[in-house]
């Protein structure tokens, strides 16, 4: 058994933490992910409005009796979602553990600590972990440039963020981005993290609830079968290589750029849900990280958590046998 300062503040068996992902964050995938010895977390926002939430948290407990959280990621928007609202309804049902994401978490984090919760927050700088460690956060997932979604605008690749963090840190952190296996896990927690951050893996393994024909695709898939889209926006996001997210590129290329009005068809997420609903992956866009090319099969959240516990357990193990006394002279 791996014990780290994550297992022991969470209450885990294994290090390892089920990312938030849109439509994907549903009860089945977090209750299996926190039964198989990991930490599960719904995603806020994938539900309608709060009292929706309130409904999955309940779902989600009666799955499992082991800590469960929720994901809240601050997106900008036009119509912003009702984020008080979603925080206090989770607060309501019990919720212990938080994952927050986005830009100005400050009034969140600063609610969830004053009724004993713990938050891990989400980020792809150091600067701004840094700033999220004043504002009182407990853990810090370090998003690395392999990671799928939102992986910020300096193009820092998991190694050198995962060192730095070791370098400037005073709290515990995890690592996001480019993990799917043991030996992903065992070289996070020689860069010093407590543990690590997983995404694309979950979307493909039995209990997700997005539709076969995406979990096979991703099996298909390499690390050559993702591209990044607004760039040109200032808010890259790496997403599945398909014929909408090329079209998304074309278009920023274009002599003069692009504004978001010239893409917000091809990118909204309604489509987005639809390709997981029905299992269409050139329909819309769906996020993706370069983990792809690691991902070869389908199965439990049981069985993969097992096999990334022994792997890691056994590769540490290995790793000691390097270590050789000097020879007295």
């Amino acid at each position: 058994m791996i014990t780290t300062a994550l297992t022991e503040l969470l209450g885990i068996r294994v290090p390892v933490v089920q990312g938030g992902m849109q439509w994907v964050g549903k009860p089945p995938l977090p209750a299996a992910v926190s039964n198989a010895g990991g930490l599960g977390l719904i995603t806020a926002l994938t539900q309608p409005n709060p009292e929706a939430l309130r409904t999955v948290i309940r779902e989600t407990r009666a799955a499992t009796d082991k800590p469960f959280g929720v994901n809240i990621t601050i997106l900008p928007s036009i119509n912003p979602p009702d984020y008080e609202g979603f925080a206090r309804v989770a607060v309501e049902e019990g919720v212990k553990i938080f994952e927050t994401a986005g830009n100005s978490p400050g009034k969140l984090i600063k609610f969830f600590k004053s009724h004993g919760c713990i938050v891990i927050h989400k980020c792809t700088t150091i600067r701004h972990a840094k700033s999220a460690e004043r504002l009182g956060v407990d853990v810090l997932s370090i998003d690395g440039f392999e990671c799928a979604g939102h992986p910020g605008e300096e193009d820092i690749g998991g190694i050198v963020l995962l060192a730095r963090a070791a370098q400037e840190l005073k709290i515990p952190y995890i690592a996001s981005g480019g993990i799917a296996d043991g030996r992903g896990l065992a070289a996070c927690l020689a860069l010093g993290a407590a543990g690590v951050n997983m995404g694309t893996r979950f979307m493909c393994t039995v209990e997700s609830p997005i539709h076969q024909n995406i979990k096979e695709k991703i099996v298909a898939s390499t690390e050559y079968d993702t591209t990044h889209i607004f760039r040109t926006l200032n808010n890259t996001s790496r997403v599945f290589k398909n014929v909408v997210s090329q079209q998304v590129v074309a278009i920023e290329r274009r002599p003069g750029g692009a504004k978001f009005e010239d893409v917000r068809d091809l990118v909204s997420g309604a489509r987005g849900r639809v390709v997981f609903e029905k299992g269409d992956p050139d329909y819309g866009i769906w996020t993706a990280g370069l983990v792809l090319g690691l991902i070869k099969d389908i199965p439990t959240c049981e069985e993969l958590l097992s096999r990334i516990e022994k792997e890691a357990e056994e590769i540490i193990g290995g790793m000691a046998k390097l270590v050789k006394a000097k020879a007295k002279l």
